[in-house]
């Protein structure tokens, strides 16, 4: 397994749900067939699994939770949660009438569970839309108190219209006997907060969900809260689904999601349900708030293709270009661009043509505190798009930035802070560019590696 991984043939990976223990990081993932299509639309997905003890090599495992019955229609998310000696997967199935209820399997290795003979342990509870309750993360109040569930739901009656998706709040001494509690946060989104996850580091709380795919955080000083929402909470762009995050040893953390297959001729832009791994490394400030980059262990090795310093455009009314060199399109890239003062947008575009034409552009606007991904023939909509990241402070000063270009994924990841993943398969040219709108931007060192 490595950075942007799948399966291969008509497999892809789902849902991811990291799991950190005894030195080892397991990746839980949803097995994806045919993009959430199988067995009518109920997904039939399953557990599948990989470990590592370094990120770089992974062992395979056979499936953590297979379709073993008529009434799995879908082994759906959930978490891994160590008790006592045990293993124990909490994951959601969905039954053939697309109900969803809450079941459990238990290892005493992480590799081969067994499950519970009296499933499901929980079911929604009047007040709850019984096609939403799925994605089951568990926890215990510090200082061995009782155990915490939360699960994705939908309140069926709410004051506002569509906006009733919540986490459901369940409670137990044992893991085995649960009460239903109070919603433990409604955010008020159109649609159910998915893939909830939830970590202590450092003195802080965390609880993430997933709003249509991007994860969202809140922080607390208390396991309970209340909540406080940062600035920014999310991790990366719209691209990377349902991130999830677990430890890898004694102060860092790593984050999984996927990466949306794209087909082309929907109207909806083409997204699909599961794709390829991204994992992120979590990167906590001092005053708690999260951010995400690349992974060191996981960037791609290459063969340099050149390297660059003290190179600049510029030009106070319009655009200023210099290509650079002929690269290839499967490449890493690394800079430090230092933009000239007032300058309104600068960045390096790849996979293009002589003069600027027909490439993908990472987009640094200082004064918009924005990054686009997008054609060297179009301009970032006002809006923003699914290739785009917002709140990104510190433009007007020397950026670091790095980028990956991979068979037809784009991954770019700024200050080592802020990171942006598209699939763009359509454009496979070889010039890397460098660029200045309304101003200048300076090279101050330029690295690319070609992949092969």
């Amino acid at each position: 397994m490595h950075q942007y991984w799948r399966p291969g043939g008509n497999q892809f990976v789902g849902d991811c749900m990291p799991f950190w223990h005894d030195g080892v990081f397991h990746l839980y993932y949803l097995l994806d067939e045919e993009h959430h299509r199988a067995r009518g639309g109920l997904g039939r997905h399953q557990w599948a699994h990989a470990s590592t003890a370094d990120l770089v090599h992974w062992e395979h495992h056979p499936l953590a939770l297979p379709v073993e019955h008529d009434w799995e229609g879908s082994i759906c998310t959930g978490s891994v949660f160590w008790h006592d000696g045990t293993y124990h997967a909490f994951y959601a199935t969905r039954y053939p009438d697309y109900d969803q209820r809450l079941c459990v399997a238990t290892s005493s290795d992480g590799i081969t569970f067994h499950k519970s003979p009296t499933n499901p342990f929980a079911s929604p509870q009047e007040g709850y839309s019984p096609k939403d309750y799925r994605d089951p993360v568990v926890f215990q109040d510090p200082g061995a108190g009782p155990f915490h569930l939360l699960a994705s739901a939908s309140l069926t009656d709410c004051a506002l219209p569509e906006r009733g998706g919540c986490l459901a709040h369940l409670v137990s001494p044992d893991l085995q006997q649960w009460e239903l509690q109070e919603p433990f946060l409604i955010p008020g989104y159109v649609g159910v907060p998915e893939c909830p996850d939830f970590f202590a580091w450092n003195g802080w709380y965390y609880l993430i969900f997933s709003n249509w795919g991007v994860a969202r955080y809140r922080m607390s000083r208390s396991p309970l809260g209340p909540w406080q929402t940062p600035p920014v909470d999310t991790f990366d762009g719209p691209m990377a689904a349902v991130m999830k995050t677990a430890a890898f040893g004694a102060n860092r953390r790593i984050g999984a999601a996927f990466l949306p297959s794209l087909e082309h001729n929907r109207d909806d832009g083409g997204r699909l349900y599961a794709g390829n791994v991204v994992f992120r490394e979590i990167i906590q400030e001092a005053d708690g708030t999260l951010w995400s980059g690349f992974v060191p262990e996981m960037l791609p090795a290459g063969e340099v293709a050149f390297t660059e310093g003290g190179v600049g455009v510029l030009n106070d009314a319009g655009l200023a270009v210099a290509g650079l060199s002929e690269a290839g399109p499967d490449l890493r890239l690394s800079a430090r661009l230092a933009p000239s003062p007032g300058t309104a947008a600068y960045g390096v575009a790849v996979r293009g043509q002589e003069g600027f034409t027909n490439g993908y552009q990472i987009r640094l606007s200082p004064q918009w505190r924005r990054v686009d991904l997008c054609r060297t023939n179009a301009g970032p909509s006002l809006e923003g798009s699914r290739h785009t990241l917002l709140g990104v402070e510190g433009l007007d000063q020397p950026v670091t930035l790095d980028v990956v270009c991979q068979e037809d994924i784009v991954d770019v990841c700024v200050n080592g802070r802020r990171c942006l993943v598209a699939r763009l398969p359509e454009l496979r040219g070889e010039t890397v560019s460098l660029f200045a709108q309304n101003g200048g931007v300076q090279v101050e060192a330029l690295r690319v590696w070609r992949l092969t």
